[in-house]
């Protein structure tokens, strides 16, 4: 285990991190927060309200696991915002690493993933859609710690 200026990162303690679903997507997301490509990423607010879980909180701490469940980095919360999807910019757009340059890449690439069959039944919502006032929740963290050995 590594750790930094703070001291020894103790993972029990800490929430898991998991982005999209796994497979592919998550796979491609994990390596874009370890090459250090990714430092922002966009959830709906609904998504928090159905788990019943409170939004992030800056300098809250959680590991990211990958498809496998397997740890890969412990994150640090840098900011959130909650806005309206239409107020999405191409700045946070360009930061969750993902390749999209303008906001019409990044938003018809979060449709696709928000409008699947795998989210909408997340939600227990099989017509989910969103529109220009869906509420977003724009998270920035950083990496504190990778886990990676190899």
């Amino acid at each position: 285990m590594t750790s930094d200026s703070s001291g020894p990162v103790d993972l029990a303690s800490l929430p898991k991190a998991e982005f999209a679903f796994p497979g592919p997507l998550r796979d491609a997301i994990v390596a874009a927060i370890l090459n250090g490509r990714k430092t922002a990423t966009t959830a709906l607010a609904v998504e928090y309200a159905h788990e019943g879980e409170p939004l992030p909180e800056l300098g809250e701490r959680s590991v990211v696991v990958d498809s496998a469940d397997r740890p890969v980095a412990v994150i640090e919360v840098t900011g959130v915002r909650v806005v309206a999807l239409g107020e999405v910019d191409t700045a946070h757009a360009v930061d969750e690493g993902e390749g999209h340059t303008t906001i019409a890449q990044w938003r018809a690439a979060h449709e696709r993933f928000w409008h699947s069959q795998e989210m909408r039944s997340a939600l227990g919502d099989a017509g989910f859609t969103v529109d220009d006032t869906t509420p977003v929740v724009l998270e920035r963290f950083r990496v504190i710690t990778g886990l990676r050995t190899a």
